[in-house]
């Protein structure tokens, strides 16, 4: 298990491929296309003491997939696109992940222009330090 305190660089690091976008383990000042931001979903953090001998937290994350606003078709390939590629290196990840559903894909309006985003929902269980 990862401590709460590293997990979301853990994630990023193993969501990383420089190839077809780039990685942020926290939420950036100004959100790029063809990026994977991971940031905290609500809620956040859950105790849970399944075995009734140690209280552990859940740690529940977005990965929110950013891509240029391009034509319909171009928009919906390049996130399909990297979606499929999250999924592959979640499976990959030593970390254990329970993942959630994608959401439907949305226009993000910014000052450098638009951006096609959805969501991704992750969970996994962790240590408090």
């Amino acid at each position: 298990m990862t401590a709460i305190t590293t997990l979301r660089s853990s994630i990023a690091t193993a969501l990383a491929d420089n190839t077809k976008y780039s990685v942020f383990s926290f939420p950036p000042a100004m959100p790029i296309a063809n990026s994977v931001i991971i940031t905290p979903a609500d809620p956040y953090i859950e105790p849970t003491n399944n075995d009734r001998t140690a209280i552990s937290p859940m740690a529940n994350f977005k990965i929110a997939i950013l891509v240029p606003l391009l034509d319909n078709e171009g928009n919906l390939a390049g996130i399909e696109a990297d979606v499929v590629k999250v999924f592959q290196l979640l499976e990959a990840s030593s970390i254990v992940f329970n993942v959630g559903s994608v959401s439907a894909p949305s226009v993000l309006s910014i000052a450098s222009g638009d951006l096609l985003t959805c969501d991704i929902a992750i969970s996994t269980l962790t240590e408090w330090s």
